[in-house]
């Protein structure tokens, strides 16, 4: 089975940024390759003016009351008060779905292994791999072991710009920071654009069996290359000649 790999635009953020930008790439990325039906939970960005869509668990509303097949359910004033209340102390309890956690633990590991591209500058590749598991035989089918096959990977460039943001309430600060934000909301609104037209443009490749995911770092060769290249790009701070 040969692999489909899809190269996202390079995504650049700020520190205080970049966890949720990843979140609201990643969760998107699994939600529109769910295997079978899957209920959808959409996210309001904090950081971004931006709404994604992730898959639902039983931890986004766990104390909903399914109404009969028969006939509608009807809410009494003080059920109506008690969902709202349970709804509203789970609103404030941090537990997480295990999808949400295995995302959260991917983007922290990956935060980790970034590597420095120049100052306040670091850089990685993210991938996200789904794949199937199949059986395999060795020794005259004697032996059964179990492998892994990919069939389609998302790598997505990751810069995090580390440079302190201007915190001045002055016209020229206000206004930098209102570069900076703007630009971050566009490169990740180009993410989330690509990650849609790839997912629709070819289908045929996608097993209809059950499958999982995995998030990994993947680094480049040319990571060094591009160290050196930025640094040796930069203006000069000190004129010796003068």
């Amino acid at each position: 089975m040969n692999t489909h790999v899809h190269h996202l635009p390079e995504f650049e953020s700020a520190t205080s940024h970049v966890r949720e930008a990843l979140q609201a790439i990643l969760h998107t990325i699994l939600f529109i390759r769910s295997p079978g039906p899957v209920a959808p939970h959409d996210v309001e960005c904090e950081s971004f003016q931006i709404t994604y869509t992730r898959i639902a668990t039983d931890d986004d509303n766990p104390f909903q009351v399914t109404p009969s097949s028969h006939q509608p359910y009807q809410y009494s004033h003080n059920q109506q008060q008690q969902q709202q209340n349970i709804q509203q102390a789970y609103n404030l309890h941090s537990q997480k779905s295990d999808l949400e956690r295995k995302v959260d633990e991917a983007i922290e590991t990956f935060l980790r292994t970034l590597t420095p591209i120049g100052p306040e500058l670091m850089a990685g590749n993210l991938t996200v791999s789904f794949y199937e598991r199949r059986a395999r035989q060795k020794l005259f089918g004697l032996v059964h072991q179990e492998e892994k096959v990919v069939w389609e990977q998302w790598i997505l460039r990751v810069v995090v710009n580390n440079t302190p943001r201007p915190m001045g309430e002055d016209e020229a600060s206000v206004i930098e920071r209102q570069r900076i934000q703007d630009t971050a909301e566009g490169m990740l609104k180009s993410v989330l654009l690509k990650v849609f037209d790839l997912a629709g443009s070819e289908i045929d490749h996608i097993p209809p069996v059950m499958y999982d995911f995995e998030i990994i770092n993947s680094k480049r060769a040319d990571d060094r290359d591009e160290v050196y290249s930025r640094v040796t790009n930069l203006p000069a701070l000190i004129n010796l000649g003068s």
